[in-house]
C-alpha cells in the first residue's frame, strides 16, 4: 500500500485488499501511528531495565511494530490471539497491562496475565512453534461450539497465531498447518519473518518464500510488506473475516525485521551484515507511517504530543518496573491443583518449617 517513503501506491497485487482500507478514517491512522511508537519507546525502556538487572531477559520489537499493529487491529474482540514472545503491541491493543509483559520476565509470575481478562490475548510461548498447535485446537474448538460461521460477524469466533521464520521450520509449526487445513479451522497464521531466526537467515532455512508452503498445505498464503502497516491491517482484515465465515485458515507472511538483537542475551553484530541493518533501518515502518501522515496534512502538534505521551508511558514503565516484588513462597503450591492436596499442603509446611529454621541464626 505505501511505498518506503510513505506514497499510497498500491501495487496490482494490492488491488483485492484495498475495499478494507476504506473504513479506516484519520483517527484510526493516527491510532496506528500512536501505538507504533508508544510500543518502541517501551521497547527500548525495556530492554534498559534487563540491562540494569530488573529483568532476566527481553525480547526486542523493534521494527516489527508495523506488521504487529495491522494485524492486531484486523480482529475483533471476540477472536483469540496467540503469541510467540514479541508480540508486546499486539497485547497492548487487546488490553494487556505491559507491566505484565515485564513481571513475568523478571520470572515473578507463572504465566503472566489469564487471557480472558485481557482480550483473549493468550501467554507467551517461548517454546519455538507449540503456540501454533494450542490455536489450531482452539480452533478447532471453536467448530465443535458452533462459535464460529454462524453467519453473524459480530459474534462469530476466529484464531490468529503469531510465530517467525525460524518457528516455521519446527515440526510444530507444520503438524498446525497439517489439522488446520484437514479441519478447516477458523484461523490465521502470521508469520513474522524477521530475515533471522537468532543468528541463522531465512535463506538457510528455505530456498522458497516462506508463503508459499501454504499451497502445500491446501490453504492460501499472502506475503505482505510487514513494515506497511496499512498492508498489515488491509490483509488480516480479510483474512480473519473469510475465517470467521467458514472459508477455512490462510497464511499470511510479514517481511519485516529485527532491527535488535533476538534476545538481549544475542549480539548480531557477530553474524549480520551492517550494510543489511542499514538497508532495514532506511525502511523504518514508524518513518514511513509518519511520512504518510504528514502527506494526508496531520499537524505536527500531534505527532509531538504522540512523542511526549510515549516518553510519560516508558517513565511510567519504568516506575512500575522498579515496585514489583517477588511473590508469596506458597504460589508455587497453591496453583498445583484446582482443589487442596495432601501431598502439597505436606510440601508446603515442610518449606515453611525449613525456611523457618534459619530465622535468628548464622552461617
Amino acid at each position: 500500500m505505501l511505498s518506503p517513503e510513505g506514497l499510497f501506491q498500491p501495487s496490482d497485487s494490492a488491488a483485492e485488499f484495498l475495499p478494507y482500507l476504506e473504513a479506516l478514517t484519520e483517527d484510526d491512522y493516527r491510532r496506528f501511528y500512536r501505538d507504533m511508537v508508544v510500543v518502541r519507546k517501551f521497547d527500548r525502556e525495556a530492554a534498559n531495565l534487563q540491562r540494569q538487572g530488573q529483568l532476566a531477559l527481553w525480547v526486542p520489537s523493534h521494527g516489527q511494530e508495523a506488521a504487529q499493529v495491522g494485524s492486531a487491529y484486523a480482529t475483533r474482540p471476540q477472536d483469540h490471539v496467540f503469541p510467540s514472545y514479541r508480540e508486546h503491541v499486539v497485547g497492548m491493543i487487546r488490553g494487556l497491562d505491559m507491566v505484565d509483559i515485564l513481571r513475568m520476565l523478571r520470572g515473578v509470575t507463572l504465566g503472566g496475565w489469564k487471557p480472558e481478562e485481557h482480550g483473549n490475548f493468550h501467554l507467551y510461548t517461548l517454546v519455538l512453534a507449540s503456540q501454533t498447535l494450542h490455536a489450531t485446537g482452539y480452533a478447532m474448538g471453536m467448530q465443535l461450539d458452533g462459535s464460529t460461521a454462524t453467519g453473524s460477524p459480530e459474534t462469530d469466533q476466529a484464531v490468529i497465531v503469531y510465530y517467525g521464520d525460524g518457528a516455521s521450520s519446527q515440526g510444530d509449526a507444520n503438524e498446525a498447518l497439517v489439522f488446520a487445513a484437514s479441519y478447516q479451522t477458523p484461523q490465521v497464521f502470521f508469520l513474522q519473518n524477521n530475515q533471522w531466526a537468532i543468528s541463522v537467515p531465512v535463506a538457510r532455512q528455505s530456498r522458497t518464500p516462506l508463503y508459499l508452503r501454504a499451497g502445500g498445505f491446501g490453504m492460501p498464503g499472502t506475503q505482505i510488506d510487514g513494515n506497511d502497516v496499512l498492508a498489515s491491517y488491509a490483509v488480516t482484515r480479510k483474512s480473519m473475516e473469510d475465517a470467521r465465515a467458514g472459508r477455512g485458515p490462510s497464511l499470511i507472511e510479514a517481511l519485516t525485521y529485527r532491527i535488535g538483537a533476538h534476545t538481549t542475551a544475542d549480539d548480531p553484530t557477530k553474524y549480520r551484515d551492517p550494510d543489511e541493518l542499514a538497508y532495514w533501518v532506511a525502511r523504518d515502518p514508524i518513518v514511513r507511517f509518519r511520512a504518510y501522515l504528514q502527506g494526508l496534512g496531520v499537524e505536527q502538534e500531534f505527532l509531538d504530543a504522540v512523542d511526549e505521551e510515549a516518553a510519560d508511558f516508558a517513565a511510567d514503565t519504568r516506575a512500575r518496573a522498579l515496585a514489583i516484588t517477588g511473590p508469596e513462597r506458597s504460589v508455587i503450591f497453591d496453583n498445583v491443583y484446582a482443589e487442596p492436596h495432601a501431598l502439597v499442603a505436606e510440601q508446603k509446611a515442610w518449606l515453611e518449617r525449613y525456611e523457618a529454621s534459619f530465622e535468628g541464626g548464622s552461617l
